[in-house]
């Protein structure tokens, strides 16, 4: 659709229940988490959310104890690592194997194979114990072996790490940076639609911010850069198909303000530029730049509910003009409810602009809901449930999927030094490009050791 694209925002869909797991290859452009396999449009860390500024003296707060923690963060007194010190550095070695089965591999609608598949994943965590400042590094590697379709195995590597710098009581350096070798997998947004084999890609990122409050208000901006560098993949014909039109880079300015109007309401405003400078294919760049603006409230009361709902505008130019300009209101709303110390409920919803290269270039406007819970059964047992639905409409082809997911996770903590986990996913994306659709089973169990 050649030139100026306009868009309306829509009432959001009802969710289903779904549980993400950050392992597996995801098939919307919007994933459950930022971790490191979030596509490089969503790494709009400003729009995330924020707690409102603390005003207590901080030597005389309280350590927070385990049960007013989020149910999959807290760390029961006897479950908690041991971890290895060495002078003021702490570390953390972790090592995970694991199995699952998976029903359509290659998330196809016509050739449809099952196979199961081996995983192996050492972690080590190094994290600073200084009094001021500080640094967290984690060093992470992965791989995946099918038994049946070795064209689907692959390896990641990652060293993710951020630091922080008090340079004065109400001034803060933050910084954050990605040196990664990863996979993005069959059937994902991206990915070539008679692929065989993931799509390699080299990523180095880096990001810093200047953080700064004045009593009431904070303030922070900063910049962020991400370079993609992707490899080949393979058809079903054995052919090579070549992902260089998916290379380049991406730079972000981003600003935010904070205001906490009260202990537990607060107001803020971010806004995010981006030069987006990717090679695309011969004679379709996917070269663009864009904004995203979002104000709205920030909502913290006590344990109960917390949460930021955020409305604005979005706006992408792209200059391949078969694509033209994407532009009109957006939304990003995060809210966790707590009925109970036992029960974590989350909400999510968002709408986002992003884009893609598989046989054209195209632009994407995705629009996302999802909804989860985390459920402490006991101390060391933990039960996840969530669900999403995604719609992502394509500018430059006549093409508008609609993505379901539903999850189901348990977790069992034997004791501090070892877990085992084991999951259950459904994923169905259906496709106007009937080539696109598929649907797929995924179960899986994970065994944990640590130290």
């Amino acid at each position: 659709m050649p030139g100026r694209c306009r868009f309306n925002l829509l009432p959001a869909p009802a969710a289903v229940i779904l549980l993400g797991l950050g392992s597996s290859a995801h098939a919307q452009a919007i994933p459950w988490t930022s971790g490191e396999f979030a596509s490089p449009w969503n790494a709009q860390k400003i729009f995330e959310p924020s707690s409102l500024p603390d005003r207590t003296d901080p030597d005389n707060r309280e350590e927070i104890p385990p049960e007013d923690m989020p149910v999959k963060k807290r760390q029961q007194p006897g479950y908690e690592p041991v971890g290895i010190r060495a002078g003021s550095w702490m570390f953390n070695p972790s090592l995970t194997a694991g199995t699952f089965y998976d029903s359509n591999v290659f998330a196809s609608n016509s050739t449809k194979r099952s196979d199961i598949a081996a995983v192996i994943e050492p972690t080590l965590r190094a994290h600073s114990l200084w009094g001021r400042h500080g640094v967290d590094l984690k060093l992470n590697a992965q791989q995946t072996l099918y038994n049946q379709n070795s064209s689907l195995n692959q390896t990641n590597a990652s060293l993710k790490g951020n630091g922080w710098l008090d340079i004065t009581k109400d001034t803060m350096l933050l910084s954050s940076f990605q040196i990664a070798h990863l996979n993005e997998g069959v059937g994902t947004l991206g990915s070539p639609s008679n692929a065989i084999s993931p799509t390699p890609y080299n990523l180095m990122s880096g990001d810093v911010t200047l953080r700064r409050e004045f009593n009431r208000l904070t303030t922070s901006i900063g910049f962020r850069t991400d370079s993609y560098d992707f490899q080949s993949t393979r058809a079903q014909d054995g052919s090579v198909i070549n992902q260089d039109a998916r290379d380049g880079q991406i730079y972000a300015l981003h600003s935010r303000i904070d205001y906490a109007i009260s202990s537990t309401l607060g107001w803020f405003g971010g806004v995010e530029g981006n030069q987006r400078d990717i090679r695309g294919t011969p004679g379709h760049t996917l070269d663009s730049q864009g904004y995203r603006a979002l104000s709205g409230i920030t909502i913290g009361l006590s344990n109960l509910v917390t949460g930021e709902f955020g409305a604005g505008y979005v706006q992408q130019r792209f200059d391949d003009p078969s694509i033209g300009m994407i532009e009109g209101p957006s939304y990003r709303a995060r809210l966790t409810w707590r009925p109970t110390r036992l029960l974590d409920v989350h909400f999510n919803a968002e709408q986002l602009v992003t884009q893609t290269s598989d046989t054209s270039a195209t632009g994407v406007l995705a629009n996302a809901v999802q909804l989860g819970v985390d459920y402490e059964l006991r101390r060391n047992i933990i039960l996840s449930v969530a669900g999403g639905y995604e719609n992502d409409r394509f500018f430059g082809q006549l093409r508008k999927d609609n993505v379901l997911t539903s999850d189901t996770r348990v977790k069992y903590l034997v004791n501090r030094f070892g877990a085992v986990s084991a999951y259950y996913r459904y994923t169905k994306r259906d496709s106007d490009v009937p080539v696109f659709s598929f649907d797929k089973h995924l179960v899986g169990m994970n065994v944990t050791a640590q130290f």
